[in-house]
């Protein structure tokens, strides 16, 4: 099986350090043994070898030291190269191998400045080590020249390939972020939708099961009392507990509509007020409908809202207020509808009855439609819900109604 050759250095730093050192060393020590021209063979200096062997030693502690290592390398590297006239050997880049590949290492480990000043000391040192000191001055051979060249790009190329880490580096943890966020705002959006079909299947389940149930019952009560009358009573449950199904089916069908069926029925809206209104005239719930005002054109959105707050303001009547009639305001004003239900039932406070899911719904309907939606207990007896929703596309959202708490 082959093996990739850096994940195999990951896996054996150790080892792969050893090992580079030894070649490092051995690069430096053959580098001596050619004397200047005409670059004849000799044996390595003795000092030279000591110095080598100093410096591939050093160059060890690369990955926990770098700029210590940069600076011990470059220092030994520099006696070679003080050493070369009097040893008979050339120093170039070859001598200062050692050197070089600590200040790779420094780029790889450090930041663009550090780089840039521990690369300026590194070259200083090395090309005034080099620099061949005579009876009449210092002059600079073509060779310090290209060792000053070769470093300056060793260095330039380790930096890169830092930079190119870190880049990739800083665009996988965004990709990772972004990843994320979407996941994040995925699951978000999930739990809206839960929520929003939850509150559909509430309004619709509630409000048919409630009428069904009230005219079970009044059915129920007239079979021992009016025998006569519960055909008329029984009459009406059918068509009752049909519509619920067909609304529930229609709703459960939004979750299994993929685009490639028919196209789904609209929406409901006030339009269908007059048919609700009779469905509970039937369950025994006569409601006195007021209209204030010129009728406007409302949104999709808003026209949904106001029907189903509506629709849960008379189904709690039916269920809590034990009336057999209620009312039911509709204001328009400017950009403003006004919803106004209530009823004469008994007083009632927060403590008689238990605080449920449809006022709830109600409220967080009328917030995301941009209006307001107060409910409570009136003055004298009875209860009273009001709702302000816009009439127009684009409106923010109304400070909450002071509300005398959710009863229902």
């Amino acid at each position: 099986m082959i093996v990739e050759p850096r994940q195999w250095i990951r896996r054996h730093p150790r080892v792969a350090d050893s090992t580079l050192a030894v070649l490092l060393f051995a690069v430096t020590l053959v580098s001596t043994t050619w004397e200047q021209p005409p670059y004849v063979r000799q044996w390595p200096p003795l000092p030279a070898l000591a110095v080598s062997a100093l410096s591939a030693g050093m160059f060890l502690q690369h990955r926990r030291h770098p700029r210590l290592t940069l600076v011990a390398t470059t220092t030994c590297s520099a006696v070679l190269g003080v050493l070369a006239p009097t040893s008979g050997y050339q120093f170039g880049s070859t001598v200062a191998s050692t050197a070089m590949a600590a200040l790779v290492s420094l780029a790889w480990r450090t930041d663009q400045r550090a780089t840039g000043r521990y690369t300026a000391v590194c070259v200083l040192t090395l090309f005034a080590a080099s620099a061949v000191r005579t009876s009449d001055g210092i002059h600079v051979q073509p060779d310090e020249v290209g060792l000053v060249a070769i470093v300056l790009l060793a260095a330039a190329v380790a930096d890169s390939a830092r930079s190119r880490r870190d880049y990739v580096a800083a665009v996988e943890a965004r990709a990772e972020l972004a990843e994320r966020t979407r996941e994040d705002e995925a699951r978000h959006r999930v739990a809206a939708e839960r929520m929003r079909i939850a509150r559909e299947l509430h309004d619709v389940v509630a409000h048919h099961i409630t009428l069904a149930h009230t005219q079970a019952a009044t059915a129920d009560y007239l079979l021992t009392t009016r025998p006569d009358r519960a055909g008329p009573a029984m009459s009406h449950l059918v068509p009752t507990l049909a519509t619920a199904l067909q609304e529930l089916r229609a709703t459960v069908g939004l979750l299994r509509h993929n685009g490639h069926e028919g196209p789904l029925e609209p929406a409901p809206g006030l339009a269908r007020l007059p048919a609700l209104l009779a469905s509970f005239a039937h369950a025994g719930l006569t409601v006195h409908r007021t209209d204030d005002g010129p009728e406007q054109q409302l949104t999709p959105g808003v026209d949904l809202t106001a029907f189903r707050i509506i629709q849960e303001s008379l189904t709690n009547v039916t269920k809590h207020a034990g009336t057999p009639a209620a009312r039911l305001r509709l204001t328009y004003t400017g950009d403003l509808l006004t919803i106004t239900v209530s009823d004469d039932g008994p007083p009632r406070t927060v403590a008689d009855t238990a605080v449920g899911h449809g006022l709830i719904g109600m409220r967080e309907r009328a917030r995301a439609a941009g209006g307001r939606l107060c409910a409570g207990p009136r003055p004298d007896h009875g209860f009273e819900v009001i709702a302000e929703l816009p009439t127009g596309t684009a409106h923010p959202a109304r400070p909450s109604l002071t509300d005398h708490g959710d009863v229902r």
